[in-house]
């Protein structure tokens, strides 16, 4: 299994963390040990001192496939939920001064979150989709597919001509403005649409 994920996605965000909106969508990836597993508590990592939440919507991909057409790529994934990229802020920021990767910021044990997930139909994929972050039970987040740079077809059909994808590798699809810091005790709420999605504290 993969994990996927989308970065600048949402022109308000790229311009929030200062970056460049990308001509094509920016990709990188998390390993398998990155997805926080289910009943497993969520601990602040000891490496970081600013570490930041970043909501965004998960596609579950359905169908092994390689070089998928933009107008097939629906057919690759089958259920949605709204997750959470965990971003060791601080360590990315002196990565990047230093040009060098930043999979320690990313990709660490536990940084990726995924809630309940919806299984999709065509019906529901005719209009975007919402979804919101709380924290402490204030919103601090709030999105919408209609306002990504790249659809969920146009990432599938971009992620595919450079790597397989098979039946369980996750896509997170990218993060809308709003990102901000969590410290221990916060409590964070994803939702599509009203549904809550999932409740996670930060240990």
């Amino acid at each position: 299994m993969k994990i996927f994920c989308v970065g600048r996605n949402y022109a308000d965000h790229a311009k929030e963390l200062k970056n460049e909106v990308p001509d094509e969508p920016v990709i990188f990836m998390k390993p398998k040990s990155a997805l926080l597993q289910q009943h497993t508590p969520f601990y602040y990592p000891e490496f970081s001192n600013e570490l930041h939440y970043e909501a965004e919507l998960v596609l579950r991909v359905a169908k092994n496939g390689k070089y998928i057409q933009q107008r097939h790529a629906s057919r690759y994934y089958n259920a949605i939920t709204v997750g959470i990229d965990f971003t060791a802020r601080d360590v990315q920021q002196e990565l990047k001064k230093k040009g060098l990767p930043w999979e320690k910021a990313k990709a660490w044990d536990n940084s990726a979150v995924v809630g309940e997930w919806v299984e999709l139909t065509p019906e529901m994929l005719k209009k975007p989709f919402n979804f919101s972050l709380k924290n402490n039970e204030e919103l601090v987040q709030q999105g919408v597919s209609s306002d990504m740079l790249f659809s969920f077809d146009a990432i599938v059909a971009h992620i595919s001509q450079f790597f397989s994808l098979n039946i369980g590798d996750l896509i997170f699809t990218g993060t809308p403005a709003g990102v901000g810091e969590c410290v221990v005790g916060d409590v964070l709420e994803g939702f599509l649409e009203e549904k809550k999605m999932f409740t996670l504290e930060v240990k």
